[in-house]
């Protein structure tokens, strides 16, 4: 039966033992099993007591397809189970998990039905329809599995959230008391010596019409495209200024791509974290809290891994 992924693999990410890996997708196959034997869909009232036999069989094609789904994943896809790389990575390789495992069992269930119940049920003959019904099944039989691993795990899962935000937090804290640049405003003497290999501390920018600013790196604050327009948020003078710009984020991004603390965090947003007050979660997503206006900025789950790495490379640089 389909093992449910997202919270079921979750839990298993997160023990790390073979056991419990085991102990989860059992029980989820025998409450699939469960499912199955109370509604008898594919005929198997036909088979009366013999029914119990081929659900047995069933669940057994259930479990050899999660471990097909997780030879897939880890040497096609590439994407071992470890809750090293966080949990928006575990998140991800679990929906991986369901997409691939609930449409494989669905066919391996449809080729039983074929070769094993036929005999008494023509409807079992494999045809397109069977397959869309028994998706359906697997996919009703997935949804009620994953309330059970949700309501279980949601309290590991919250924590696991927790440590890594405690995490990153403390790479920004390293990250930002390393660099001379910090917290620098246009009122106060620059004291750092600008090395030779360093990139340019102040840069013009320019949209596509004559509209043109002048940025003082270590005073950007966040970039955010608006329309045709990047707006550009800075201080100036000790105050939070905006400078709308007809150029995309994109081009934005390409003109600071040597600044290795301005980052992508969204496909709207450009963040400077050095100006990062706080890593927090709001309504289940990531956010940036950004020092001196209190935005909030959204961390995106495909460009988490490379706010991840930011902070890295720049802790690790100091």
């Amino acid at each position: 039966m389909v093992v449910f992924a997202i919270y079921c693999t979750f839990a298993i990410d997160m023990s790390g033992e073979k056991k419990q890996t085991i102990t989860i997708r059992i029980i989820s196959v025998c409450f699939a099993v469960v499912v199955l034997a109370i509604f008898k869909p594919f005929g198997l009232e036909a088979w009366q007591w013999q029914a119990y036999a081929h659900l047995i069989a069933v669940g057994g094609l259930g479990i050899v397809s999660c471990f097909i789904t997780e030879a897939i994943l880890v040497y096609i896809l590439k994407k071992p189970g470890s809750n090293d790389r966080g949990v928006d990575y575990i998140i991800r390789r679990n929906l991986w998990f369901q997409l691939i495992n609930t449409p494989l069992v669905s066919l391996m269930i449809c080729l039983y039905r074929h070769f094993v119940l036929s005999d008494k049920v023509d409807g079992n003959l494999l045809s397109w329809g069977n397959f869309f019904e028994t998706l359906v099944i697997m996919a009703f039989c997935s949804f009620l599995i994953g309330l059970y691993w949700r309501f279980k795990f949601r309290g590991k899962y919250l924590a696991a959230e927790l440590e890594e935000l405690k995490q990153m937090n403390e790479q920004l804290q390293l990250m930002q008391q390393k660099s001379p640049t910090k917290s620098l405003l246009d009122n106060e003497p620059e004291k750092e010596v600008q090395l030779a290999t360093s990139p340019p501390s102040t840069i013009n920018l320019a949209g596509t019409t004559s509209e043109s600013m002048t940025l003082h790196i270590p005073n950007l604050l966040y970039v955010e495209s608006v329309g045709n327009y990047a707006k550009v948020v800075q201080l100036h003078e000790g105050k939070v200024v905006t400078h709308m710009l007809r150029a995309t984020s994109k081009q934005i991004e390409e003109k600071l791509s040597d600044y290795s603390t301005i980052v992508r965090c969204h496909r709207a947003f450009l963040v400077n974290l050095q100006q990062v007050e706080k890593i927090i979660s709001k309504a289940g997503t990531m956010q940036l809290l950004i020092k001196h206006c209190n935005d909030s900025i959204p961390v995106s789950r495909s460009n988490i891994s490379s706010v991840k790495q930011a902070l890295a490379q720049n802790k690790d640089n100091r």
